[in-house]
């Protein structure tokens, strides 16, 4: 399994319960696919969006590390597309050390 990070944008009108519940679905993907959920780095919230995306002008920020297989990368991609939360995401590889 090899180590990525994935960022992405909630719409910021979300409750507090919609965003935990979006986030518990990613977790549940990566645990379905044997992957390994590493951390979250805390801090990030509600932040100023460099463009407006759907007339939004903010947007919650979430950055997680994990460990997992194409597989499951292609779900969490394809999940996130679909879902109406999310603004933006991008899962970028982590170099090898």
């Amino acid at each position: 399994m090899r180590t990525y990070e994935m960022m992405f944008v909630l719409k910021p009108d979300l409750s507090e319960e919609q965003i935990l519940e979006s986030k518990e679905r990613l977790r549940k993907i990566i645990e379905d696919f044997k992957g390994e959920f590493i951390n979250e780095k805390e801090g990030w919230g509600k932040k100023r969006l460099a463009y407006p995306i759907e007339d939004f002008t903010e947007g919650i920020y979430s950055l997680w590390f994990f460990r997992g297989t194409p597989d499951l990368l292609n779900e969490l991609d394809r999940i996130i597309k679909i879902s109406e939360n999310f603004l933006r995401h991008i899962i970028i590889r982590q170099e090898e050390k």
